[in-house]
């Protein structure tokens, strides 16, 4: 009962999908196969789809790199970031 209006947003993904999972049970597909959460949100995203664009990093670093941006603009985005990648 407690957990009835959870609002809340996980990014899960594999080597072959990414989903956007909320907490009142809605799964979204991405179109371009990038996500962000969070205040920052949509200034990582942007970031993450110019990284994506215009350049040839690998995806740990778009994320890393688009997560520095959003910190130097959104006041509540950390800039302590750990980028894990599971083999």
């Amino acid at each position: 009962r407690a957990l009835r209006h959870l609002e809340a947003l996980m990014i899960v993904a594999d080597r072959d999908k990414l989903l956007l999972l909320s907490g009142s049970g809605e799964v979204i597909v991405p179109d371009d196969g990038i996500l962000a959460v969070g205040s920052g949100g949509p200034v990582a995203l942007a970031a993450a789809r110019a990284l994506v664009q215009f350049t040839t990093l690998p995806a740990p670093e778009v994320a890393r790199e688009a997560l520095r941006i959003a910190a130097g603009i959104d006041l509540y985005t950390n800039d302590h970031i750990t980028v894990e990648v599971v083999p």
